[in-house]
């Protein structure tokens, strides 16, 4: 399986744009979580996300609200070139 890059940009099939902030792993499975965050101001405030590596580069079908068109819930993106780390 791939592994998610961490430092880098990836996009959500809906469209929004996130940056991986580190790996974390499950206390009790050792399963490999993404730790990321949103690069856009969400009107909720919610600004750390976690999610499965498995789930996070997982195939997603047909969907309407796919509109990228990714075959993929999260897609690597190279377009984008901010340091958001800084």
């Amino acid at each position: 399986m791939e592994k998610v890059k961490i430092g880098r940009v990836y996009r959500h099939f809906k469209g929004n744009y996130y940056f991986v902030e580190n790996i974390a792993y499950d206390s009790e499975t050792q399963e490999r979580m993404v730790v990321y965050k949103p690069l856009y101001e969400r009107a909720d405030g919610r600004s750390i996300w976690v999610r499965p590596e498995k789930m996070f580069l997982s195939d997603i079908p047909d969907r309407p609200d796919n509109i990228t068109g990714q075959k993929t819930r999260f897609t690597l993106v190279d377009e984008v070139q901010k340091n958001y780390i800084n």
